[in-house]
């Protein structure tokens, strides 16, 4: 009898899956989150909360750091992560004001 193919758990990842990213410090990064962080540590959960990522499939920009690096390597099962071009920093909708509402008076 022969072996069994190896499962998920032991496949070697595949190189080139994941897309080159800029060197660090030249420009913005696009981050969104792919995958939810319920269930997963409290300081996994803390990173994404400092990365700006309220809820699953949440896109956020960020200027390219090398501390903003480190945040993505600890969520990196968690999140997909592209180079940004302009038209992606204008992609998030304006806050609506709040507050009460102004009567007539």
């Amino acid at each position: 009898m022969g072996r069994l193919p190896p499962t998920r758990k032991y496949r070697k990842r595949k190189p080139g899956r994941d897309p080159v990213l800029p060197p660090v410090g030249s420009g913005q990064l696009q981050i969104r989150q792919v995958r939810s962080g319920s269930g997963k540590p409290e300081r996994t959960k803390r990173t994404l909360a400092a990365l700006g990522l309220k809820h699953h499939q949440a896109v956020v920009v960020h200027a390219d750091h090398p501390a903003l690096r480190g945040m993505l390597q600890r969520v990196r099962h968690l999140v997909e992560v592209t180079a940004a071009t302009g038209s992606e920093e204008t992609q998030r909708p304006a806050a609506k004001p709040r507050g009460r509402k102004k009567q007539n008076a």
